[in-house]
């Protein structure tokens, strides 16, 4: 990766630096993503947890189910991370909370089984009907 990718929230409170390439990038339809963002889908790119650091302000954690907990800004609602609960080694960060985020590319598409019938995407990616997939990362 040449240089750190940077991102934040709507209102600038929270900002955050990750210090590493994405592990990978996807589109996840699960319901708890639709209904925490508010919409058909979301992109995410994942990386080391240790490659991501809060540069300013202090997001919320809200803790959406028993295996995750999900940090947004408490001023403007902006979801910005997904994190495994219990021994977290990897986060997932909103690639539309990224200064840029054209500079990553999701490759898959997850919990398919989910998706709201009329949200349909003409790209021809892999898709799987859970989370069931081939896994990247450390």
């Amino acid at each position: 990766m040449g240089e750190d990718f940077t991102g934040g929230c709507l209102c600038g409170d929270v900002r955050y630096r990750i210090t590493a390439a994405p592990v990978e990038a996807l589109y996840c339809h699960c319901r708890m993503c639709q209904r925490a963002h508010g919409a058909p889908v979301i992109a995410w790119l994942t990386v080391p947890l240790d490659a991501f650091v809060v540069t300013a302000g202090n997001p919320v954690g809200y803790r959406s189910s028993a295996k995750a907990s999900r940090h947004f800004c408490g001023s403007c609602g902006t979801p910005l991370t997904w994190r495994e609960a219990d021994n977290p080694r990897l986060i997932d960060i909103s690639i539309a909370s990224l200064d840029n985020p054209k500079s990553v590319t999701p490759t898959m598409h997850v919990w398919t089984e989910t998706r709201i019938g009329w949200f349909e995407t003409a790209d021809h990616l892999p898709r799987y009907p859970t989370n069931e997939r081939p896994k990247a990362g450390p």
